[in-house]
């Protein structure tokens, strides 16, 4: 999953929303003493989020699909396709226009900038002025996310290519989106519950 995923998943408690969305550029188990106790909560559901998708069956049978030319790759580009079937059914999943959740999510993350790690102060800018959340529902969107990180990997990734296969199996990858989203929906709900 990648940002929207991550923003949808975590409710509609800023807090948590912000942590689940910085958790990918925050490291160590003890965050207690940087972060407020929802903010915690957010970093520790990114990683459950991560954790169940990486390990699920459906989410293996789409990175299978691409592992033979992207390798390693294979499962950073299926978090980012899954944004965008996320943002075509968005309207399935979330009562206000995906344009004004993005907004919405934009704006919160920017009243926190004090607290953000470097690299999300250096993203969101970019992030922004691309209109990324929104832009996930358009293939031309997708594109430019993988366009630019082919250009930040240290190695010949060929991300850049990966539109192609996300036009070519769109169908495919859809039908796994729709049966697993659900599931992640609610392994997310649960903890959130529980925590």
């Amino acid at each position: 999953m990648n940002f929207l995923a991550h923003l949808y998943l975590s409710g509609s408690n800023p807090q948590v929303q912000l942590g689940n969305f910085i958790g990918d550029f925050v490291r160590g188990k003890d965050l207690s003493e940087r972060y407020h106790p929802e903010i915690v909560k957010g970093i520790q559901l990114h990683r459950v989020i991560d954790e169940f998708t990486d390990s699920h069956p459906i989410v293996k049978q789409s990175k299978e699909r691409l592992r033979p030319k992207y390798r390693h790759y294979a499962p950073v580009i299926v978090d980012i396709y899954y944004d965008h079937f996320l943002a075509i059914n968005w309207h399935l999943y979330h009562p206000d226009l995906l344009p004004d959740y993005a907004e919405q999510c934009y704006a919160m993350v920017q009243r926190n900038e004090a607290i953000l790690p470097e690299q999300v102060k250096w993203m969101m800018p970019h992030m922004v002025k691309g209109n990324w959340l929104a832009n996930y529902a358009r293939i031309e969107g997708i594109e430019k996310v993988l366009n630019g990180m082919a250009r930040r990997s240290k190695f010949d990734s060929k991300m850049n290519e990966a539109g192609a296969e996300l036009v070519q199996y769109h169908n495919e990858f859809n039908q796994e989106f729709q049966a697993f989203f659900p599931l992640l929906k609610s392994e997310a709900d649960k903890f959130l519950a529980n925590y």
